[in-house]
C-alpha cells in the first residue's frame, strides 16, 4: 500500500512536469517552422493546464 503511493508521487513528482516541458518545447517548435496554429496553441493550453509557468501567489492578510 505504501509503496503504490510512492509510485503515484514519483510519477507527480517527475513525469508530469516532463511531460509538460515536452508539450511546451514541442509547440514553441511547430510556431517556429510554421506559425502559429491550433495543434501548437492546444499543445501550449495543455502543457499551462499540467504545469503553469507562473505560480499563483497567496496572499494571506
Amino acid at each position: 500500500m505504501i509503496q503504490k503511493r510512492i509510485a503515484q508521487w514519483a510519477v507527480m513528482a517527475v513525469a508530469v512536469p516532463l511531460a509538460a516541458a515536452g508539450a511546451r518545447r514541442l509547440s514553441h517548435s511547430l510556431e517556429t517552422r510554421r506559425g502559429p496554429s491550433g495543434v501548437s496553441r492546444l499543445l501550449t493550453k495543455g502543457a499551462d493546464m499540467l504545469r503553469p509557468q507562473k505560480a499563483k501567489r497567496r496572499r494571506f492578510f
